[in-house]
C-alpha cells in the first residue's frame, strides 16, 4: 500500500503541484481543488505549520553595530573628497536582529524546501513589474499563522465538499485555515 497519492503525475510533476497549492493555501487562506489533491496538500500544510508553531519563539534578540551611508535631504549619499576622490561618508548605527537558534534554521530550510517564491503586485499596477514585492513566506509562517494556532494541538485545516466538477465529476472541495 502506498504511503501517499500518485494523482496520475510523475514524481516531479506531482512535487510541483504539491508545491504549488500548499504556498498557494498558506498565502491565501483557502484553494479550491478536487478531494484528493486537498487531502495530500494538508499533510504537508499542516507538517508545515506544526514546525512554525513549535519554533515561533525559538530566537534571541541582538544588537550590532552596522555602517550606514550617510544621506542628505535628497535623500542621496553625502560625499567628500579625499586626495582627490569622492569618498561616500559612512555612520555607525544600532540594528536590533533576530538570530535564529540552530532548531528554528533548520525549520526556515525546510520550509523553503516545499515554498516557491510569492511575489506581491498591487491593484493599481496589475499586470506591470512596477512595485512588486518579494513576500517572505517564511517569514509570514513565523509571524502570522503560528501565533494565529499557539495553543491549538494539530487540525489547522479544514476540507469543505463542495459538489462534482462539471466536466469530470471529481469531487471538488474548499481546503482552508480553520
Amino acid at each position: 500500500m502506498a504511503k501517499y497519492r500518485k494523482l496520475g503525475r510523475t514524481s516531479s510533476q506531482r512535487k510541483a503541484l504539491l508545491r504549488n497549492q500548499v504556498t498557494n493555501l498558506l498565502y491565501h487562506g483557502k484553494i479550491v481543488t478536487t478531494e484528493s489533491k486537498a487531502k495530500e496538500v494538508r499533510k504537508i500544510a499542516e507538517g508545515l505549520i506544526a514546525m512554525a508553531v513549535r519554533e515561533k519563539d525559538n530566537y534571541e534578540t541582538v544588537t550590532v553595530m552596522a555602517k550606514v551611508a550617510k544621506r542628505d535631504a535628497d535623500g542621496k549619499r553625502e560625499k567628500k573628497v579625499v586626495d582627490g576622490k569622492k569618498v561616500a561618508l559612512f555612520e555607525e548605527v544600532a540594528k536590533e536582529i533576530k538570530k535564529d537558534s540552530p532548531s528554528r534554521l533548520h525549520a526556515r530550510r525546510q520550509m523553503l524546501k516545499v515554498f516557491y517564491p510569492v511575489k506581491e503586485v498591487p491593484t493599481k499596477n496589475a499586470g506591470k513589474k512596477r512595485n512588486t514585492k518579494q513576500v517572505d513566506m517564511v517569514d509570514k509562517m513565523f509571524s502570522e499563522i503560528a501565533p494565529k494556532y499557539e495553543g491549538r494541538n494539530g487540525g489547522y485545516t479544514r476540507i469543505v465538499k463542495i459538489g462534482p466538477r462539471k466536466g469530470d465529476a471529481a469531487m471538488e472541495v474548499v481546503l482552508e485555515l480553520v
